[in-house]
């Protein structure tokens, strides 16, 4: 991988390791339903002005209007709204480890929407094994009063696990500047008027608004227009990698920034969610290993498949048809996206 490749992959890796971090801080000091808002019209007003410039929204948005509608409550405005509400109550720590068994849920969802590729041994033993680190994480938290954040984390993983199948079958024609734009302006329409019912009473601080300005700005847009980047320069296999960075990230920053414990119960954790969701999403180690399925990291040799960059990327990237869709496979591993 190039210099640049590399730049663009610890960039990506720590914009989408940080929105937990930035989560925290922010509903400390003002609502779930301003932070989503603040954050959406922020990436909305970013990005709207080159997907108009690009042409054809209006059209894709008239054509698509039903698919478009589904994919922006799956992967926006429910799950955005529940992980920062359940943050008010869980570590920034917690809330990553968990978004980071998306790859896990999404071959089960993948599988319960169609895909009759076999598990294999490999596979089975990645979900299993990501779902004990799961369990690790969360069984500290049910005695207390945090059964209900778990649940609305865990809401958020089944959404960002979901939505892409959507984009892969109902809005492959649509680019992923106009899907994004078009779903980050529909969020920031609904959450409009909780934000303003809600909005506080005096100006947040500087370190709240800073945390507003860095989920809009930097975790949502500019992360959008970096991993469509990396993607170009390094290929949608080495660009997937990055979703086994971020839990790492997330962690780091939580414990260094504000003092969450990294205890042996989150190492551990971590480290059974990480191999579980690399068993779970890979595919046959050699040739003749059966029930493997698809690789959801491809070799960059391979035969080219676009990717999906939260908040999801149905369109390619490549030389080869803009408007052909990567296979459901190809998208479970892309959580964080931007938290």
């Amino acid at each position: 991988m190039t210099a640049r490749g590399w730049l663009l992959f610890s960039l990506m890796g720590v914009v989408w390791g940080v929105p937990y971090l930035m989560i925290k801080v922010a509903v400390d000091a003002v609502s779930p339903f301003t932070v989503v808002f603040t954050r959406c019209a922020l990436g909305a007003v970013l990005l709207l002005p080159f997907a108009l410039r690009q042409g054809g929204l209006g059209r894709a948005v008239r054509a698509h209007w039903r698919p478009l509608l589904a994919f922006a409550c799956i992967e926006i405005i429910v799950p955005w709204f529940t992980l920062s509400d359940a943050e008010r109550h869980l570590s920034s720590s917690t809330a990553g480890l968990l978004i980071a068994g998306v790859p896990i849920v999404g071959v089960a969802v993948a599988r319960f929407f169609g895909d009759t590729d076999r598990l294999g041994p490999r596979r089975a033993a990645g979900l299993t094994v990501g779902l004990v680190g799961v369990a690790v994480l969360t069984a500290p938290h049910l005695t207390g009063g945090d059964a209900r954040s778990l649940g609305e984390v865990l809401l958020t993983v089944l959404g960002y696990a979901t939505a892409p199948l959507i984009a892969v079958r109902h809005l492959k024609n649509v680019t992923s500047l106009q899907l994004t734009a078009a779903c980050l302006t529909l969020a920031a329409l609904v959450y409009a008027p909780a934000a303003a019912v809600t909005a506080p009473s005096a100006m947040p601080s500087a370190e709240v608004l800073a945390a507003l300005a860095g989920l809009g700005v930097v975790c949502t847009a500019v992360a959008f227009v970096a991993f469509l980047e990396l993607i170009k320069e390094a290929g949608p296999a080495r660009a997937t990698v990055i979703t086994y960075v971020n839990p790492a990230i997330a962690v780091g920053a939580g414990a260094v920034f504000l003092h969450e414990p990294l205890t042996p119960g989150i190492v551990t954790a971590f480290a059974l969610i990480l191999a579980g969701s690399v068993l779970a999403t890979a595919g046959p180690a050699a040739a003749g290993e059966p029930g493997d399925g698809t690789s959801a990291v491809r070799r960059t040799d391979a035969p080219h498949t676009p990717d999906a960059p939260r908040p999801g990327d149905a369109s390619r990237t490549d030389d080869a048809s803009p408007d052909a869709p990567p296979p459901p496979e190809a998208l479970v591993g892309m959580a964080d996206g931007p938290g």
